[in-house]
């Protein structure tokens, strides 16, 4: 199945300054970021992977994958999926796309945070949700402060 990025920045357009009530929101317990960003992933037509522990999936707040809403997590799932679901590989900066995904390091050793890519011509501009309230579309991401960033380009979807 192929990826509609067109579809998957619709969904980020409508919905970076509001909550979709079909998704809890995570702000004030980790961050919304990573499920904002699964949930444009899913408006693109990525199928949820229900496997157990390393799949990508959204029941409820309490029936979730760790992917769904972990940046981490929905790192591993993408550049590992072999299965259902969207698939991803890890890819310089000037590859970026629309649709694709940018993760932040504040520490240079673990990523703490996901930004969904609306633009790239010729900046990258993003849409996100954060735990801090603030929340953006077609912002920059050199406006955000990070030690180290990656770019997670989506390959499509099985």
């Amino acid at each position: 199945m192929e990826y509609n990025r067109a579809k998957a920045i619709e969904y980020a357009h409508k919905w970076a300054y509001g909550r979709n009530p079909n998704y809890y929101n995570f702000d004030g317990i980790g961050g919304d970021c990573t499920n904002f960003v699964s949930q444009c992933l899913y408006a693109g037509g990525a199928k949820m992977n229900y496997t157990p522990d390393i799949g990508w999936f959204y029941i409820s707040s309490q029936k979730r994958a760790a992917a769904w809403t972990g940046v981490e997590y929905l790192y591993k799932f993408l550049v590992n999926n072999k299965g259902v679901g969207p698939y991803a590989t890890h890819r310089s900066l000037e590859e970026a796309l629309p649709g694709d995904i940018l993760q932040l390091s504040y520490n240079n050793i673990t990523f703490g945070h996901s930004l969904f890519i609306v633009e790239t011509n010729p900046i990258i501009y993003v849409a996100s949700h954060s735990d801090n309230g603030y929340n953006w579309d077609n912002r920059p991401y050199f406006y955000y402060s990070f030690s180290d960033i990656r770019l997670i380009h989506i390959e499509g979807c099985r």
